[in-house]
């Protein structure tokens, strides 16, 4: 009962944000360009990334109380945000994109929010503590424990990537988000008789009734689009939310496999197969390729949809790392076999 006014008050709060922007985006010029896209459509408003960010934070504010880790969490958005906004409207180079995503992710690092070990599948757990730098710049000290910190940072930036190339499809990122959101609130519950992670299941369901308000005008037709400022902040709050429920880094990977997959195969196929920059831009993720293998848009995201709900029903309800990683194995597998499907069907 506790968690159902936050998640109200998320859900009309970002409600309330996309009717105003609804209305008074298109007045200010917040709008995205089809023809740079060759779309026929009119204009529709953009930059609803700032939406959920302003939406899930308000919330947060009204219903948890900030410690260190959150004022950091809070920062690193709110320079995400600002960063993005800029690269929407001017479409930044990715050699200043890039180092401000590390730069967040440190920020988080920082604050303290971090992980010391992780679970081992052939049982214990694999300790991260062994090396450690200590910084110090002016009077602020910071101890780095490079594989766990490197870990997390790497975390981090990859979730912000692969999210954001998911925005290929009116309603994936913001469906995407409502489903590995729900699976961290429900394995954050679970945890409760081994320590209070109340603050974790609090943020974790405001995110969800938030982008359940912002989905419901986002699935494809979409009336308003989420941008490079919205995909980046969801990205980036799911993988600290990960982190901050215990280091269930494997288990959100698994409910975001695919997407997660999606990134990986894209980085080699520029890199090994194209002979060409990894920051270069194209068409041919697996949900452009759905589409192109004759799937709708709706079909594409039903999906998409359908096969990391499945995966989150995994992670939910494996109790062991070795369970997690021949689910994690199968999904690769299943990822190849489809995917290797969708691009001969595009070739028909």
């Amino acid at each position: 009962m506790e968690y159902i006014l936050p998640a109200i008050i998320g859900f009309l709060l970002s409600l309330i944000g996309i009717l105003f922007a609804l209305k008074y985006f298109p007045r200010l010029q917040l709008l995205d360009k089809p023809e740079k896209y060759g779309l026929t459509r009119k204009p529709i408003p953009y930059f609803g990334g700032l939406i959920l960010y302003l939406a899930f934070f308000l919330t947060v504010f009204l219903f948890v109380d900030f410690d260190m880790k959150l004022w950091g969490v809070f920062v690193a958005s709110t320079i995400l945000i600002f960063v993005n906004f800029w690269d929407d409207l001017k479409a930044l180079k990715w050699y200043f994109r890039l180092p401000v995503q590390f730069l967040v992710a440190v920020i988080v690092l920082a604050t303290g929010t971090g992980i010391l070990e992780i679970s081992n599948p052939l049982g214990g757990v694999v300790l991260l503590n062994q090396i450690i730098l200590p910084i110090d710049i002016f009077s602020f000290h910071f101890d780095f424990i490079v594989l766990a910190d490197s870990l997390v940072i790497l975390w981090i930036v990859v979730m912000m990537n692969a999210m954001n190339w998911m925005d290929g499809v009116n309603g994936l990122p913001s469906g995407l988000a409502i489903i590995s959101a729900l699976a961290i609130f429900f394995l954050s519950r679970e945890n409760f008789h081994l320590v209070d992670q109340s603050v974790v299941s609090n943020l974790s369901i405001i995110l969800v009734f938030v982008c359940l308000a912002f989905w419901l005008f986002d699935f494809y037709p979409a009336k308003i689009l989420m941008g490079d400022t919205g995909s980046m902040f969801l990205g980036f709050i799911i993988a600290v939310l990960a982190v901050l429920s215990g280091a269930k880094i494997a288990t959100t990977a698994l409910v975001l496999g695919f997407p997660l997959l999606d990134f990986v195969w894209t980085i080699l196929r520029r890199v090994l197969v194209e002979k060409k920059s990894p920051f270069k831009g194209d068409l041919k993720h697996l949900h452009h390729r759905f589409i192109k293998a004759g799937f709708t848009e709706r079909q594409t995201l039903f999906a998409f949809y359908f096969i990391c709900t499945a995966f989150g029903a995994i992670a939910l309800f494996t109790s062991n790392s070795t369970q997690k990683l021949v689910a994690i194995l199968i999904m690769v597998f299943c990822m190849v076999i489809l995917g290797g499907w969708v691009v001969v069907k595009g070739r028909d």
